[in-house]
């Protein structure tokens, strides 16, 4: 596996990119200019971006001439489609272990970024017993999908949520 550094102006974004990124630039270009290039794009033989159109966005919002690619040039057409999905797909399957969460976030100085803010987690004063909404089985955990054009109700929702220990992502 060979990383190069090429000119930013060569890369192309995929043009059906299904995944909108546009709130995680200014994330991602904090976690860039805090740990540098610690993940390469990964590009097909023809430059397009197969993974990492959010570090391409940071990297021009950084206003760099250069970032770190792969070329992933052994993969058939049907495998550059499924990865540029599942590259995407299997981190939204992943879950925090708030508790756990909690204690990394406490060992890191306030000034180095994360990506957290308070309001990603909830209280750390939370007793899990308190909550008539867990049963005995503490290690279950529900996920909800919920869409509405209603404003309102999706605050209302929200707030129960995390009125009731939840939280959204």
């Amino acid at each position: 596996m060979e990383i190069q550094n090429i000119s930013i102006d060569e890369i192309s974004p995929y043009e059906n990119n299904p995944r909108i990124n546009e709130d995680a630039v200014e994330g991602t270009a904090e976690s860039i200019k805090e740990f540098g290039w610690q993940q390469p794009i990964v590009v097909d033989k023809n430059n397009v971006v197969i993974v990492g159109h959010t570090r391409l966005k940071a990297a021009k919002e950084l206003k760099l001439k250069e970032v770190p690619v792969l070329v992933a040039d052994k993969l058939t057409d049907q495998q550059v489609k499924a990865y540029r999905l599942a590259d995407n797909k299997t981190g939204d399957m992943a879950i925090w272990d708030n508790k756990k969460l909690l204690d990394e976030l406490d060992g890191i100085e306030d000034d180095i970024f994360t990506g957290f803010t308070e309001s990603d987690t909830f209280d750390d004063t939370f007793d899990e017993t308190d909550s008539e909404f867990l049963d005995e089985d503490k290690s279950a955990f529900y996920k909800l999908n919920f869409e509405t054009e209603s404003e309102d109700l999706f605050n209302k929702v929200q707030k129960f949520i995390e009125d009731n220990g939840g939280e959204i992502k």
